[in-house]
């Protein structure tokens, strides 16, 4: 079959593609895109499953790790105020991990814009795609509604005209059944119309969809911002209450990009095994929503040499109609006007119908010609299966990343918390406060001196 202008499936399609792939049984599934069968919804599933295994894998490492530390260090000797050895290690390390973060949340607005961008293509190529289609029936109804017209007015009214020239009736009459011809030809060139598929409501329903992802992901890529944000803030003013909300924050952030990566890598694996053959898939599926012929469907969608136009037929039947049309009215108007003035009015009016309705049938033509509907459908794959698949990639890592800096930052922090200093109620109080501990200490002791 032949690809789309401009399209060809990248590294990353060929590479996901090739990825094994099993139902819930653990049989392999064949890596062709079958959304409607069970086996292979069973196959995405247990890739999304990987990602929650992951999470409890996570979950449990991260438990294990704090019990151990809580559990198992050795008693603090009374009066020592001295920190433990390898502190210092342990709260760069875990500002290092919230940097790592800061840095994926980073990629995480990249990949997530590139998601956006793809989409978009893909919704621009079907309203692209919906103005040709709607252009190719307003076309057609209004040269059939030119031509009926003609007949019913122009062409009877000449016909009441030259009543007595039979010659010149029977010719008016030929000019008649052309018009009708034309008509009837051209009412089969609106293939799209009564079609229940509508490109321009697809591309609708895309464009919410995407607006929701789109927030949804920013929202969580500003959650995480600000969770590292004020665990850097907590370890620095070494704020005990700041970091324990931030660690509870942080365990709520794990579980949401643990989640997230389930739902980004099984949408890259079926969107790599659509994007590596997608003709056959798309044929399909339009044929089925729309019942159209597989002669229209793989002209517009292959738009090579090896497949004719459907079309081709009517489209020349009615040029030679019109033709032939312009030919007799020429006629009519050498013969009939010089006997016949109150003939050359209608004359005027039907050769003006006849010009506006050739221009309309040559942009017609060119708008029933493949190389538009294909160009847009080529848009719509590159903008679904690079920019799209590329921002998923994108969004991936930033998952990864968010997932092994959250997993560090949370094992590192209640060691870090357990060196900050012990908290003074009365730390940040006056100390010419009268009420001051220190102070009224110290004047109770000035006191009994005297």
């Amino acid at each position: 079959m032949g690809a789309p202008p401009g399209y060809r499936p990248s590294a990353w399609v060929h590479l996901l593609h090739q990825l094994p792939r099993a139902d819930f049984q653990l049989r392999p599934v064949p890596s062709g895109f079958a959304p409607q069968e069970q086996e292979y919804q069973q196959a995405l599933l247990l890739v999304a499953a990987l990602a929650g295994l992951g999470l409890g894998l996570s979950l449990i490492f991260i438990a294990a790790y704090l019990i151990r530390f809580c559990c198992c260090r050795p008693p603090e000797p009374p009066g020592s105020k001295s920190p433990p050895p390898g502190g210092g290690c342990v709260t760069w390390s875990c500002i290092a991990a919230l940097l790592v973060g800061c840095a994926g949340i980073g990629i995480g607005f990249y990949g997530n814009s590139e998601t956006s961008d793809g989409v978009s293509q893909l919704s621009s190529a079907l309203l692209h795609a919906n103005h040709t289609l709607s252009a190719i029936d307003h076309l057609v109804l209004e040269m059939v509604e030119r031509l009926g017209e003609a007949v019913r007015t122009e062409l009877t009214t000449l016909e009441e005209v030259l009543t007595q020239r039979t010659e010149l009736v029977a010719a008016t009459r030929g000019a008649r059944r052309q018009a009708e011809a034309v008509a009837q030809q051209l009412q089969g060139l609106a293939f799209w119309r009564g079609v229940p598929l509508s490109p321009l409501q697809v591309a609708e329903d895309v464009s919410f969809v995407e607006e929701y992802r789109w927030l949804a992901y920013i929202l969580l890529l500003l959650l995480e911002l600000l969770v590292c944000l004020f665990t850097l803030l907590g370890l620095a003013k070494q704020s005990k209450w700041l970091v324990i909300v931030m660690t509870v924050m942080s365990l709520l952030v794990l579980v949401l990009s643990w989640g997230s990566m389930g739902l980004e890598a099984a949408t890259a694996v079926g969107l790599s095994d659509f994007c590596s053959s997608p003709d056959t898939y798309v044929l399909n599926l339009t044929q089925e929503e729309t019942g159209l012929g597989s002669d229209i469907l793989n002209y517009y969608f292959l738009c090579n040499q090896a497949v004719s136009n459907p079309f081709q037929q009517r489209l020349t039947l009615s040029q030679r109609a019109l033709a032939n049309i312009h030919s007799q009215l020429q006629g009519l108007e050498r013969e009939a006007v010089p006997q016949f003035p109150s003939a050359q009015k209608p004359l005027l009016s039907l050769e003006e119908t006849m010009n506006v309705t050739e221009g309309n049938f040559h942009q017609l033509v060119a708008l029933l010609h493949c190389r538009g509907l294909h160009k847009d459908y080529g848009a719509a794959l590159r903008g679904l299966c690079e920019d799209a698949l590329e921002g998923l990639l994108f969004l991936l890592l930033f998952s990864l990343l968010s997932a092994g800096a959250l997993a560090t930052a949370l094992c590192s922090l209640p060691r870090a918390w357990a060196l900050f200093p012990p908290s003074d109620d009365y730390d940040d109080t006056d100390d010419d406060d009268p009420f001051n501990p220190q102070e009224s200490k110290r004047f109770v002791q000035w006191q009994s001196s005297i």
